[in-house]
């Protein structure tokens, strides 16, 4: 079955030439770029492929790598796989082998197979197919982007529904009993175990984590019930189930979080797991009282997002370079700041992860822990067990620490502590909750660390912001109105250089995908740190920067901008100072 197509594989098509050297054949890459993915490759013990590296640098595309790839091996390279696929075909292999080889059946003429597949190189892979199916296999080449999401268009998990078939199945009994005033525990149990309700609710946790939301937002109102997703940054409305299902939906997730279902009164906090896709995902629960019903707010804590490397964060070359100086101080405080969802702690885990080592002990003290960094002692905080950041970072210190992360600086019990650690030889990465890297100071004075401990322990302040990355699908050159055009201009931006997603099917139609980071470094020379020991104001230590050249998350956000990463709206909305 497969013969003839071995036979095509013949040396006059294939190559044994690296994919590194292809890649600079057909000027996708040039030899400095391949030189920094192979250091970076031998830096992290070679545990990722050429190709991934070579994305993961943004040194060239996924299409390029494979479609070169492709065309070394004498394979056909296909992109829009979704589209080409046929759905009756896809049943010729199980879930299960399709999910773990991650291959696609597209189509089957006169007996032979067509299957999309990331490796073109697999024979065995190929063998393999023909031998399950009893058909003659042909492969084509497509990226693991489009093979994996056709596989979610094609294969959806077992326990996701339609909608529509939900609301069908729904009876006016079975909410009848959450309706009345019913405060039985046993009543509550019952509608809220009821099939409808369980499988919308296992939908909307599925698809919010498909779709890459941080949040889902399940929000009663006077006659209406909607659900809504926080995707990059930003609300949008998923679905509306009807009113009269609420109850029981706030019932089922307060089963699953083990919190009390018979309690309306009183804001409860709760969390459980989910597995999907072989990998756990952590759910965060708040439920508030309101006055149409209880507003539920999951925030989802999804492991594959936390797994980045430095590089892949946003940063300038100045800026990482100076950055990764920083975070090699061997003791110190270096503090990264900004509001809720900025992304420090994702900064922070791939700090930890890039200078861990088997000769350091790494700890962590996170309220709550995001994501497992393999080598690092992490522990979570349980306020309600006595167990606070203050305490623990004690306890921590007698553990013979190199390194702490400590997830927040809240209170001037803990500030001071961190101060201690760091001149007693430690180094100390913590977060604050401020708008700019400068006021990182004078927080900490606020929260009573003597001015003179500031300038002895600090060595670096981060400040970041995330931005919404243009969708690349629908990407384009855009010029601004006057007004916008004058706005960029004054603030020190390009406006002739300004690009913008359209909107398609890639991106939900809002012309994004993705966020990037926008930061400032703040690296305190002598002088800052003479004006920081001396107790100088937050004004006076902003204008000393400035006439330093100090460059600002604005700035950072125009260069961006300049770059075709984002667009100026983006960075105003951000980079409001």
């Amino acid at each position: 079955m497969i013969d003839q197509w071995k036979h095509d594989m013949s040396p006059t098509l294939a190559t044994e030439m690296p994919l590194g050297q292809l890649l600079i054949d057909r000027n996708v890459i040039t030899n400095s770029d391949l030189d920094l993915a192979l250091k970076w490759q031998a830096d992290h013990d070679n545990q990722h492929l050429l190709g991934e590296v070579i994305q993961r640098l943004d040194l060239a595309s996924e299409e390029d790598v494979v479609r070169i790839l492709a065309e070394s091996y004498g394979v056909p390279f296909l992109s829009q796989v979704a589209k080409t696929a046929d759905p009756t075909v896809i049943e010729v292999l199980s879930r299960t082998f399709i999910e773990e080889h991650r291959v696609l059946p597209l189509f089957l003429v006169r007996g032979v197979l067509t299957v999309a597949v990331i490796e073109p190189s697999n024979l065995y892979l190929a063998e393999e197919i023909a031998r399950i199916t009893g058909h003659e296999v042909k492969l084509v080449a497509a990226t693991k982007t489009e093979i994996e999401s056709a596989i979610r268009s094609w294969l959806p998990a077992a326990n996701v529904f339609v909608i529509d078939d939900i609301y069908e199945d729904i009876a006016e009994e079975d909410f009848s009993v959450i309706e009345r005033e019913a405060t039985e525990l046993a009543d509550l149990e019952e509608v809220a175990g009821h099939g409808p309700v369980v499988k919308l609710v296992n939908y909307i946790i599925y698809t919010a984590v498909q779709e890459g939301a941080s949040d889902i937002h399940i929000e009663p109102e006077d006659h209406r019930l909607r659900v809504r997703y926080r995707v990059d940054g930003r609300l949008y409305e998923k679905l509306s189930p009807p009113h009269r299902m609420h109850p029981a939906i706030a019932s089922r997730i307060k089963i699953m979080s083990s919190l009390d279902i018979s309690e309306r009164r009183v804001p409860q906090d709760g969390d459980f797991n989910v597995m999907l896709e072989d990998r756990p995902i952590d759910l965060r629960v708040s439920i508030m009282p309101g006055k149409h019903g209880e507003k539920v707010v999951i925030r989802i804590i999804d492991s594959r997002n936390a797994d980045l490397s430095l590089d892949q964060l946003g940063f300038g070359p100045k800026t990482l370079e100076a950055w990764r100086g920083i975070v090699s101080c061997p003791n110190g405080v270096v503090l990264v700041t900004g509001p809720t969802g900025s992304g420090k702690s994702t900064t922070l885990y791939s700090v930890l992860s890039e200078i861990n080592s088997e000769e350091k002990n790494v700890s962590t003290i996170e309220d709550p822990v995001e994501a497992r960094i393999p080598g690092v002692n992490q522990a979570q905080v349980n306020v309600k067990a006595g167990f606070s950041f203050a305490g623990a970072l004690r306890s921590m210190l007698r553990q013979d620490p190199d390194i702490l992360m400590v997830g927040e600086v809240r209170d001037n019990e803990t500030a001071g502590i961190v101060t201690q650690a760091a001149l007693t030889g430690h180094l100390v990465f913590s977060t604050l909750h401020t708008n700019d890297a400068p006021s990182a100071v004078t927080r900490l004075v606020n929260l009573g660390v003597e001015p003179y401990l500031v300038a002895a322990t600090l060595r670096g302040v981060l400040a970041q912001r995330l931005v919404r990355k243009i969708c690349s699908h629908c990407k384009a050159k855009h010029e601004p109105d006057e007004r916008l055009a004058a706005t960029i201009k004054a603030a020190g931006g390009d406006p002739d250089n300004v690009w913008q997603g359209a909107g398609c099917s890639h991106c939900r139609n809002t012309g994004y995908a993705g966020r990037i980071g926008v930061f400032e470094l703040l690296v305190p020379d002598a002088e800052l740190l003479e004006a920081i020991a001396s107790g100088a104001s937050l004004q006076s230590l902003r204008a000393q920067l400035a006439d330093g050249g100090f460059a600002t998350l604005r700035e950072d956000g125009w260069e961006k901008v300049a770059a075709g990463l984002t667009t100026p709206d983006e960075v105003l909305y951000a980079a409001s100072q």
